[in-house]
């Protein structure tokens, strides 16, 4: 029988962790993106047209790559040793790899060596993210009480909205610099403060404590010594369904990094565009928690199918309001088509995915899962691109394409079980098996 200090549960110091600790992730991830937007095709490949936006996209996609290779690593470890050890590791792989990226030559001084140690960058920030949000995320939920864990775990993504404002605001200086600034050493600020916020977010996780019901498993000896293959044998269609699910990033993708560069096309000036994210992602940090409290009440399918369908009905009117001319508009329909809409699947999924799996194979099972599903995202902008989504008249490209991505994710999540009711040390068990856990 556990002791007292290992069963003891602190949902908002987890919660809180969990936020910063997303927070610095993404803001690393998500400066990434915008500079793969506005920045990178000059510095980094040769002609900076429309091939090299497509061949800068491309970058951002291969941390898409690595992820779902992290996922089966950093799961693995994730189930065995713990949730607190592994999240530590990826906080300071990020922060690393972030830095790096500042340093780095361009093109014009070491050739396409550089596109090459930008990648490779990249790929170290796709096996730091892939363990990030299924680590906060298990981690947050096994520390809540059982009513509330959708609202607890919704604060890792909150996480995410507040590192991409702070990735945002960051950027909004640089692209205002002139250009013999901005894509020589102006650029490579963001990417050098990130050590900071690592620092920050560092002592906050450290002092965290593992989660009660990994601490219980362990001492029962029920630790699995190879997670996946419990994993593949008996949650295989939780996978599947997760994967589909995990779809419905694409709109963020195509929101906050493929959208900077429609708007650029139809006359929009950068800043403008930098300044839409960050507005939406400020309505989000208050939304998602919202959505979190109604996911606790009505459960997580409705208001997951509820965050696909609108994304997918209101992105066509988001992406024409671009070219509309006024200001106003645009900043609605952006903040309703991520702030009221996306933010509903975003802030669900956390405990959405998460209950779906028994605590021997959850972190690996939402690594995995959500990484194999998160590949469209990272590619989004770049597939869409290369359809001609930058063009004139590429917001029907945009707008299909996110449709699409809605309905798979939306069909998926209403084949899986409604879990809000499931005590947590039942989450994952097959009926029978659930029957014989003692209260």
């Amino acid at each position: 029988m556990s002791s007292p200090a290992t069963t003891r549960k602190t949902p908002v110091k987890a919660a809180i962790a969990s936020f910063m600790g997303s927070a610095v992730e993404y803001y690393d991830f998500f400066l990434f993106g915008s500079a793969a937007a506005l920045i990178f095709p000059v510095v980094f490949f040769p002609s900076g047209d429309q091939a090299a936006l497509v061949m800068s996209f491309a970058t951002f996609g291969f941390a898409y790559i690595a992820r779902p290779f992290g996922a089966v690593i950093l799961g693995h470890f994730g189930d065995r040793i713990g949730r607190q050890k592994v999240l530590m590791f990826t906080l300071l792989m990020m922060g690393v790899s972030t830095f790096i990226i500042g340093c780095l030559p361009g093109f014009a001084q070491i050739g396409w060596f550089a596109p090459v140690l930008l990648v490779l960058c990249r790929l170290l920030q796709g096996l730091s993210a892939a363990g990030e949000q299924a680590g906060a995320s298990s981690l947050t939920l096994e520390h809540a009480p059982d009513d509330r864990r959708a609202f607890f775990t919704s604060w890792t993504l909150t996480g995410t909205q507040g590192g991409q404002i702070l990735a945002a605001l960051i950027f909004i200086p640089v692209v205002a610099l002139p250009d013999d600034i901005k894509f020589t050493w102006g650029w490579r600020i963001p990417f050098w403060l990130s050590a900071v916020v690592v620092l920050v977010a560092y002592f906050i996780r450290r002092s965290l404590h593992e989660t009660p019901a990994f601490e219980e498993a362990k001492a029962a000896g029920t630790i699995a010594r190879m997670p996946l293959i419990p994993l593949l044998r008996d949650h295989w269609r939780d996978v599947v369904r997760v994967i589909c699910c995990a779809f419905i990033a694409a709109v963020s993708t195509v929101f906050g990094n493929l959208a900077l560069a429609y708007g650029k096309e139809v006359g929009l000036a950068e800043s403008l565009t930098l300044w839409l994210v960050v507005v939406a992602n400020i309505f989000a940090l208050g939304t998602q928690p919202l959505f979190g409290r109604l996911a606790d009440r009505i459960g997580r399918k409705p208001v997951f199918v509820y965050g696909a369908l609108s994304s997918a009905v209101l992105m066509p009117f988001y992406m024409l309001s671009m070219s509309s001319g006024n200001t106003i508009l645009i900043f609605v329909l952006a903040v309703l088509t991520f702030s009221f809409g996306y933010a509903a699947a975003n802030a669900v999924w956390p405990s959405f995915y998460a209950e779906m799996f028994s605590t021997r194979v959850r972190f690996s099972g939402m690594a995995i899962g959500t990484q194999l599903g998160f590949l469209l995202a990272g590619f989004a902008p770049s597939i869409v691109t290369a359809l001609g989504g930058v063009a004139p008249g590429g917001w029907i490209v945009i707008s299909i394409f996110t449709a699409v991505v809605a309905l798979v994710a939306a069909g998926s999540a209403l084949t899986a079980r409604e879990t809000k009711a499931v005590p947590t040390d039942e989450l994952g068990l097959k009926p029978a098996a659930a029957a014989s856990v003692p209260a």
